[in-house]
């Protein structure tokens, strides 16, 4: 999970990535966005921040799309870390890759973008900045604000009305791809979870139980770790998906830990972002063509 196992990880995957504990501590979120590969004939893109008026206020946003024409669109939701310049950054990439693409400041309510320092990690003092942020949400807040940004995208002269748009999120983001996508069904036709958290509790709310809502194809991609950790939820899932009829890719990915795929974790793993981001990138180029 997001909030748990934070020195255990750097402890067991830190040497492993040939970067120390202290690299770690100081690297600056915008020299380790800079990792990211770069994209084959990449499409010029547009930028801009934006403000998403929603049921409980305005969401301060990062909008990116390509140059020219309409695209799928695509809902982005951070990590517990939030909005920030390595977010950005995998918001342009995927935009160069034919995408227009919002990515979300989740706690909007409490705080504008970014909620933490350049560089930070997810260490104590974060966690007292971040954890009562992302406690204040509820699948109520998800759902609420899951529509509001859908329904913000479809009114975007870059996104395409006659194709479906995608959702991804990572770590807490990737329970809310699900209500997403169980909230908005005629128009999310793809989603991805990157080292998500919660995607199956024994809570009668639990996202998992939403699946047999949706008109998706799905990408699942787990942390090694948070399989060891939770051993069965893989098989809950791959059933529910199963049971529903629905495309969905479930895999571990081994080596990589909770929050492997931002270039700005502690616990970055390029091999595996790459091949997870690869995954999605085929899913979403089927789903949403």
């Amino acid at each position: 999970m997001c909030d748990e196992h934070y020195e255990e990880d750097l402890k067991n995957y830190a040497p492993h990535l040939g970067v120390t504990r202290r690299q770690f501590g100081v690297a600056s979120v915008g020299a380790m966005a800079l990792l990211l590969p770069a994209v084959a004939n990449a499409q010029a893109v547009t930028e801009s921040e934006v403000t998403v008026k929603t049921p409980d206020g305005n969401a301060d946003c990062y909008f990116v799309h390509p140059a020219t024409g309409q695209h799928p669109g695509v809902l982005i939701w951070p990590d517990i870390l939030g909005l920030r310049p390595a977010f950005r950054q995998m918001g342009k990439r995927l935009a160069q890759q034919g995408y227009s693409v919002l990515v979300v400041n989740p706690f909007y309510r409490g705080a504008k973008a970014p909620v933490v320092p350049a560089g930070a990690t997810f260490g104590p003092e974060t966690q007292k900045i971040v954890m009562p942020l992302a406690k204040a949400l509820t699948p109520t807040t998800h759902v609420t604000d899951a529509k509001a940004f859908i329904a913000w995208l479809d009114t975007q002269a870059p996104v395409s009305k006659t194709r479906k748009m995608g959702t991804m999120g990572y770590c807490m983001g990737g329970p809310i791809t699900m209500r997403t996508a169980a909230a908005v069904p005629d128009r999310v036709g793809a989603g991805a979870s990157f080292h998500g958290g919660g995607l199956v509790t024994p809570a009668p709310d639990s996202p998992h139980l939403l699946v047999s809502t949706m008109k998706v194809s799905y990408l699942i991609a787990i942390a090694e770790n948070d399989d060891q950790r939770a051993p069965t939820e893989k098989d809950v899932l791959k059933d529910t998906f199963a049971k529903a009829k629905m495309p969905a890719e479930i895999e571990v990915y081994a080596g990589a830990a909770h929050g492997w795929c931002p270039p700005d974790s502690a616990v970055y793993n390029e091999p595996q972002a790459e091949k997870a981001w690869s995954r999605m990138l085929a899913i979403f180029g089927k789903a949403l063509a």
